[in-house]
């Protein structure tokens, strides 16, 4: 059992090219709780380390990488025609 106030941790699955994060049994979505954040943090994390390109296809990935210029600016994104920066 998994005590209450442990934080839920972000997983790398590869296999499904995607980072997961799961709390009370459920894959995490976006309800106001910064697990969003916490994902597209952990995509800048791994591209920073592995020399990745971020493609922001999801527009709340988008707009934190937007919001978070430090983090952003870590990576190299390509932000493509959508919406307001263009490539």
């Amino acid at each position: 059992m998994v005590p209450v106030n442990d934080v839920p941790q972000v997983t790398d699955n590869q296999a499904e090219s995607r980072f997961e994060l799961r709390a009370d049994g459920h894959l995490a979505e976006l309800d106001g709780r910064g697990f969003g954040g916490r994902l597209v943090a952990a995509a800048v994390d791994r591209a920073a380390r592995e020399g990745l390109t971020l493609v922001p296809l999801c527009p709340f990935a988008r707009g934190w990488l937007e919001r978070h210029t430090a983090e952003a600016g870590q990576v190299t994104v390509d932000w493509g025609n959508r919406g307001g920066t263009a490539g």
